[in-house]
């Protein structure tokens, strides 16, 4: 392996167009390295030991554990190198090249990372992703090593397993994934550097930016604030009535049609629905109910199936986190980062779930097959389907670089782990222990029935309408639970007989406001910007007013 010393004909070819890789590191889009390859060198060999490179404190302690002895592993401390503050730092002119110079606050991170190579092998263990693969890259031309070396390590959960053997199968940082991450950021350079100083001063205020992506979900709030301003407020009502079974049992039931048409509670009149827009319709009609019989016309019980959602991605687990346990985006995102680095437990430090940064729900097929023999020995035989749940993606343009988030290990159940874990640690792998465990369950099974009551008479004109949904087998709620669900009692529907005449009804009239709602923003800009990978269980879940 040849030295990753510099040549000095390589270093009088880049002088004056860098101030040399200890400040300041430059390339294009097209090749973000388009420097000669020996200007970075490569390791030498006869090293002892390997200095492996990742971004965290925690990540790296809980890697050094798992490697051990003739290895150092040291973190970077998040990115070492960006665009300079003060000035644009593209050149727009040369294809949107950009400058890069070491971060003032990371020059002592860099110094000891290049005391830390001398004579060691370098791996770069940084997180699988975009951001990850810009860091390594970095890193490597820093330290002098060149980035098409086989010095990546990638993992996707922090096992001793699983690191011990991306250790042993390096490749070249992908240069693919960089020049995706340095679009993104000269993108965000482009928009804020020159947007920024202009809303400052159209607005006589200091400190405002702009930005690619905050400026576009302060639109978003924007548009649904204006919204919420221009919606009128709108009176309707309903009728419910009240039908004696006797046995001193009653059955509720709603206004369904009059006359052949239907009761309509939307916005607005609508052709060939009856919409009740005042009190004194209501109340008329009300009146017009009372004191007749009626008779079930009608009785029709339906078995209704539900299957479980899928594993998480990291905008579900976002929502579910906030739904479930009333915790932040960024909230969930900085305690998921805790578990995915590694916890130390009895039998060593050691990642409880797969990395959070994910958009896919693929899972590994020994991941399912775990799974299925932890669901018969906890729950039993008859909670597990007869084949794994294979989910896809059902979102266009999904990555699929990494598996859905999931616990490394499903039989490390939450009650196992939880004296090692804080709080919030806790509840969220439980969160997302169960929600993995649901995920290869049997579906829920309820019978759902609908009672249909008429008017007595020859013509009848009012038809009411009762139902109700009764749990026969929880299926994947064993382990999910129902959460925000509601249920119909049901229990008076089932019983109901066809032909049934009850005594005369109690009826009252309701008055209800429709208002615009206020989702809240975090969770209104998580939903805006994935919904489309919701099903319409999940979204109704979240609630109606919380999606564009």
């Amino acid at each position: 392996m040849p030295s990753k010393s510099r040549p000095e004909g390589a270093r009088k070819a880049t002088k004056g167009r860098e101030k040399g890789l200890k400040d300041t590191q430059r390339a294009s889009p097209a090749s973000s390295a388009s420097l000669d390859a020996d200007r970075a060198g490569t390791p030498r060999e006869g090293g002892i030991s390997t200095l492996v490179v990742v971004e965290s404190p925690a990540k790296a302690r809980s890697i050094q554990k798992m490697l051990g002895p003739g290895y150092e592993v040291r973190a970077s401390l998040g990115h070492v190198a960006d665009l300079p503050e003060r000035e644009l730092g593209v050149d727009v002119g040369r294809d949107f090249a950009p400058t890069y110079e070491v971060k003032k606050d990371k020059k002592p991170v860099v110094e000891a990372l290049r005391r830390a190579a001398k004579g060691k092998r370098l791996l770069i263990a940084t997180d699988p992703d975009r951001e990850g693969e810009a860091i390594g890259w970095h890193v490597a031309r820093l330290l002098g090593y060149d980035p098409k070396e086989p010095l990546r390590v990638e993992f996707h959960e922090i096992t001793p397993r699983v690191v011990r053997q991306a250790v042993q199968n390096p490749r070249p940082i992908d240069q693919n994934l960089v020049d995706a991450q340095q679009a993104r950021r000269v993108l965000d350079r482009l928009v804020g550097y020159n947007l920024s100083p202009l809303l400052s001063l159209e607005f006589r205020k200091r400190a405002l930016s702009a930005g690619r992506v905050q400026s576009v979900a302060l639109r978003l709030l924007v548009e649904r604030e204006e919204e919420i301003e221009a919606f009128r407020p709108e009176e309707y009502w309903t009728l419910e009535g009240v039908f004696a079974l006797g046995q001193d049992r009653t059955l509720p039931a709603s206004l369904y049609e009059v006359e052949g048409k239907r009761l309509w509670a939307g916005q607005g009149e609508k052709e060939g629905k009856l919409h009740l827009a005042n009190e004194a319709q209501a109340k008329a009609l009300t009146e017009e109910v009372k004191g007749r019989s009626y008779r079930v016309v009608q009785v029709e019980t339906r078995e209704r199936r539900k299957s479980p959602p899928p594993p998480f991605t990291t905008s579900t687990l976002q929502q579910a986190a906030s739904s479930r346990l009333g915790y932040t985006a960024s909230r969930t995102m900085r305690i998921a980062q805790r578990l995915y680095e590694g916890v130390d437990l009895p039998e060593g430090t050691v990642g409880l779930i797969t990395y959070m940064r994910t958009d896919s729900v693929r899972v590994s097929p020994e991941a399912l097959q775990a799974a299925r023999e932890v669901i018969q020995r906890i729950f039993g035989l008859e909670y597990l389907p007869e084949g794994p749940r294979v989910y896809r993606n059902r979102k266009e343009g999904v990555q699929d670089a990494h598996e859905a988030i999931r616990p490394t290990d499903v039989r490390r159940t939450p009650d196992s782990v939880r004296k090692y874990l804080s709080d919030e640690e806790y509840r969220l792998y439980d969160l997302i222990w169960r929600r993995f465990v649901a995920s290869q369950m049997r579906d829920a099974l309820y019978d759902q029935t609908v009672v249909l009551l008429k008017d007595e008479g020859e013509k009848p004109r009012f038809t009411f309408r009762a139902s109700g949904s009764v749990l026969k087998f929880e299926g994947y709620l064993k382990a999910w639970g129902r959460g925000d669900e509601v249920i119909g009692a049901g229990a008076d529907v089932v019983v109901i007989k066809t032909c049934a005449v009850t005594t005369t009804a109690q009826a009252d009239a309701r008055k209800e406001i429709r208002r615009a709602r206020r989702a809240n923003p975090g969770a209104f800009i998580v939903v805006t910007g994935c919904y489309a990978e919701l099903s319409p269980e999940e979204v109704r879940e979240l609630g109606a007013d919380a999606v564009v």
